[in-house]
């Protein structure tokens, strides 16, 4: 898989998290993830489809996406409720239209589905190809939670 249409998501999210929800994040090493357990609680995944096909998911510890949603409202969070799902769709959504957008202006157009969110302790996420998924680990000082992009060209 191309890096450049990797970078695109890795700087949506950071620029998404700081100017949404107050949280600095920083990116760890990509590694190539090869099982469908999610490294989160909580996990937002939209489809893409266009010059390429696939998949992007965002998952979050419940300790994050807690802290993240705070920010974000203005007030605590204490469970993964509905509201908390209701964000990581949307934030799920803010980091696909910024990394479209960045992709588009490097002549690759894409067009997202809606974004679905999965919950519930060691779930599953399912991308619709068979290329490999290239994981990328973040850390916030509340915890972490992982990209994933999954492409077929």
């Amino acid at each position: 898989m191309d890096v450049k249409l990797i970078n695109p998501f890795i700087d949506a999210t950071l620029n998404v998290l700081e100017t949404m929800a107050f949280t600095r994040a920083e990116a760890g090493r990509p590694y190539l993830k090869n099982d469908q357990v999610a490294r989160g609680d909580v996990s937002g995944v939209i489809g893409l489809i266009g010059e390429v096909s696939g998949t992007i998911s965002v998952s979050f510890t419940e300790k994050s996406i807690l802290a993240i949603v705070s920010n974000m409202f203005g007030e605590e969070m204490k469970e993964c409720n509905e509201e908390i799902q209701d964000a990581v769709g949307e934030i799920t959504n803010m980091i696909s239209g910024q990394a479209r957008q960045k992709l588009e202006e490097m002549g690759r157009s894409l067009k997202a589905a809606i974004p679905t969110v999965i919950t519930g302790k060691n779930h599953t996420i399912t991308h619709v190809t068979k290329h490999p998924i290239i994981a990328i680990p973040f850390s916030t000082d509340n915890g972490k939670f992982t990209i994933e992009v999954c492409f077929e060209e």
